[in-house]
């Protein structure tokens, strides 16, 4: 499972003209799936995404979480992370888990993370979207487990 978080001053989602999903400030985060990842991984990775201190404190310094600014999660599902590029010009997205299996782990994420009381909104799975974002710093996040 890998994730690319970016932190946002607002950032929304659109699946046919329709806003589907909007935060204000937090993190989009864009979540690929990879075949035989588990629950437990993603455990980490909710872990991991509640917890991330990539807020400026008082002193100009990373140390503030989601739940330390009140700030929102914007998930959406993208298996393009799995895209394997080693071999010719176009992407092969063979390393990507099937939708059936990454949808349900993409699911898992978002319910996890509001359980842990931070608000989350989302894409559309499988759908074409247009994510649209205010990169704040710019921050830019990988974190794979």
């Amino acid at each position: 499972m890998k994730i690319v978080v970016q932190r946002v001053s607002k950032a929304q989602v659109e699946v046919e003209g329709k806003i589907v999903g909007k935060i204000e400030k937090g993190f989009l985060v864009l979540l690929g799936v990879t075949h035989g990842d588990t629950k437990e991984q993603a455990d980490y990775i909710v872990k991991k995404l509640c917890n991330l201190r990539i807020f400026t404190d008082e002193n100009g310094k990373m140390n503030l979480s989601l739940k330390d600014v009140g700030g929102e999660l914007l998930i959406v599902s993208q298996f393009t992370l799995y895209a394997d590029t080693s071999s010719g010009n176009r992407p092969s997205f063979i390393n990507a888990a099937k939708p059936e299996e990454a949808n349900e782990l993409y699911e898992y994420v978002c319910q996890e993370c509001e359980k842990k009381g931070i608000k989350v909104e989302k894409g559309i799975f499988g759908a074409h979207m247009k994510v649209s974002l205010l990169n704040d710093g710019p921050v830019t996040i990988i974190i794979e487990k």
